[in-house]
């Protein structure tokens, strides 16, 4: 099974096109939880317990923990393995080098992490993408069109021919015969992302940016999925995992989780 076939199985069994972010700050977590000896993992195990009925998937940012070295390291390796089967587990890890640098990342997040998928950044080309791509069954979402206003400095430069986040969109989609090749476009970006789908109607995206960064949820939905009502994942990090910052903040996480996958039904739907 390829990695496009895992993705669409698990959005229409799950009846979901959530993904849950975790990009966990022990600084924001619950006051009570950061005497634990695991902190990260003990906080980041109640929030998938909680929130695991209504994911497709998770994300989890690795800088989140490669900041904490060895016993940051403990909870990433933990976190992924406490994700239950049949939901996707993705390394935000943004990787992107050439050679046997970008071996060695493939094999952390792939074969250590135990990850179906993980994001990449294109810039330093094909041979840097290589062996990311190399099993079908691992998928890999290059950065197109980020939802920071940063993505303004360089995203959009225009050869006079495509912008620069349209070039990626199309070079990947050569690269893509293992269909398992995806792209990021961020929810604060819906006009450009109903163009990137036009491009590149077969490519599966990662969409951040309908949370706390302000991302238009009803139109991303709209312009982002493909032609079987499938096709893409949207990202909710903070507004879910940090919905409260008390005792309950589990069973506040699964009421952010469950309206925003039904919200996005509800979208899918119109």
């Amino acid at each position: 099974m390829t990695f496009r076939e895992k993705l669409t199985n698990i959005i229409k069994k799950k009846q979901s096109l959530l993904c849950v972010g975790l990009d966990t700050d022990i600084e924001k977590i619950p006051d009570f939880l950061k005497s634990d000896p695991e902190p990260l993992f003990a906080f980041n195990k109640a929030i998938i317990d909680a929130t695991a009925e209504y994911a497709a998937a998770f994300k989890v940012n690795t800088a989140f923990y490669e900041a904490y070295g060895a016993a940051g390291w403990s909870a990433l390796e933990k976190t992924f393995a406490c994700i239950p089967a049949g939901t996707l587990k993705i390394a935000d890890a943004k990787r992107g080098d050439i050679g046997n640098t970008a071996k060695m990342y493939a094999k952390a997040v792939f074969e250590k992490l135990k990850a179906d998928a993980v994001t990449l950044n294109a810039y330093m080309g094909k041979d840097s993408a290589a062996p990311f791509l190399q099993d079908p069954e691992k998928g890999v979402f290059f950065l197109c069109l980020t939802s920071n206003p940063g993505s303004q400095d360089f995203q959009y430069f225009n050869d006079g021919k495509h912008k620069l986040y349209e070039r990626i969109a199309l070079t990947v989609n050569e690269w893509n015969g293992n269909s398992n090749c995806g792209l990021v476009v961020g929810a604060t970006h819906p006009e450009e992302l109903r163009g990137i789908r036009s491009l590149v109607p077969g490519l599966p995206f990662l969409i951040p940016g309908i949370g706390a960064q302000g991302g238009d949820l009803e139109k991303s939905v709209q312009y982002g999925l493909d032609e079987n009502g499938t096709g893409a994942l949207f990202n909710s990090s903070r507004a879910i995992i940090y919905a409260s910052g008390d005792k309950s903040f589990a069973r506040a996480a699964s009421i952010a989780a469950k309206d925003t996958r039904d919200a996005l039904n509800k979208t899918k739907r119109i």
